[in-house]
């Protein structure tokens, strides 16, 4: 999914800017690489998950919950790369928040929990997979990858990508120039998914994720505080909306602040939600090592 998703230069690229809501239900964006990279990832998926229910049994190896998080984390993407909300995001800032939100905190965190690379290396050829796999052992890039997936830094990247993006000089950059657009959105992207595996995928397993839910937690303060400042500001930071919010019922001020917003209230819950599943995940495993050290010590 990150090698299709870095290789794919246009897909964030926008059609036109629908202004009514009829343009808007017509303002779908089908640009071929997106729309060939979201096909591939999808018939992997489902060959890779077919080979390996007929060798392990329906159900074991790629459980039926990941095959359904997997399709809802595809479809996300599939929103936010291909439906109106694309389009509409280059008349209203908020429109665009939303865009992200659905990046980062929707496509992101559901497509790490399906762990779709299982099934990608069921679905390529044995001699394929088994070069993917001697790979993925060389010890610069495990050192790497051990190094990128450690929580805080995991957590940082994924901080300096959300502040840095939100720069005035940097958001009208988005607006104005395609490849910076496209730069944007995979550094809020992969800085999620980086984020979201880390957490989910640790080292320490389910123990780890009493530490998660520290991370999650900060990371819903300063994503929260930015957009505080983003509402609470008398001036317009994203200059390159002037003109465009109008024909929405919208001054660029107000879309402004209904962006902040999104960013600070809907988003937030999701992180509460996702602290809170990660704090449950803890409990229960923290129980789990309780008994079964309780029953080693009732056997020796």
């Amino acid at each position: 999914m990150l090698t299709v998703v870095a290789a794919v230069q246009p897909v964030f690229a926008h059609g036109g800017r629908p202004h009514t809501w009829h343009d808007l239900w017509h303002s779908w964006t089908f640009e071929p690489l997106v729309v060939i990279a979201l096909l591939i990832t999808a018939l992997l998926f489902i060959r890779g998950t077919i080979r390996v229910w007929k060798r392990s049994g329906r159900g074991h190896g790629i459980r039926h919950w990941e095959a359904a998080v997997f399709l809802f984390g595809w479809l996300s993407l599939l929103i936010a790369l291909v439906s109106p909300l694309h389009a509409w995001g280059r008349v209203l800032f908020s429109a665009h928040m939303t865009q992200h939100e659905v990046l980062m905190l929707v496509a992101a965190p559901l497509l790490v929990l399906s762990r779709p690379l299982i099934a990608f290396t069921w679905a390529v050829p044995a001699d394929w997979s088994q070069s993917i796999k001697r790979i993925g052992k060389t010890r610069w890039l495990n050192s790497l990858w051990h190094f990128f997936t450690l929580p805080f830094v995991a957590w940082l990247i994924h901080a300096i990508a959300l502040w840095t993006w939100h720069v005035p000089r940097l958001f009208d950059a988005v607006l104005k120039y395609e490849s910076v657009h496209t730069l944007q959105h995979l550094s809020f992207f992969l800085s999620a998914l980086l984020f979201w595996w880390a957490l989910i995928h640790g080292r320490q397993g389910l123990m780890g994720y009493g530490a998660a839910v520290l991370y999650v937690f900060t990371t819903s303060l300063h994503s929260g505080l930015l957009g505080a400042f983003i509402i609470f500001s008398h001036t317009l930071w994203y200059t390159g909306y002037s003109g465009l919010t109008q024909s929405w019922g919208l001054t660029p001020i107000e879309d402004q602040q209904l962006g902040g917003l999104i960013m600070w209230i809907p988003a937030g819950l999701v992180y509460i939600i996702s602290g809170l599943a990660l704090f449950a995940g803890w409990l229960r495993e923290s129980e789990a090592q309780v008994v079964r050290r309780e029953r080693a010590i009732a056997k020796g």
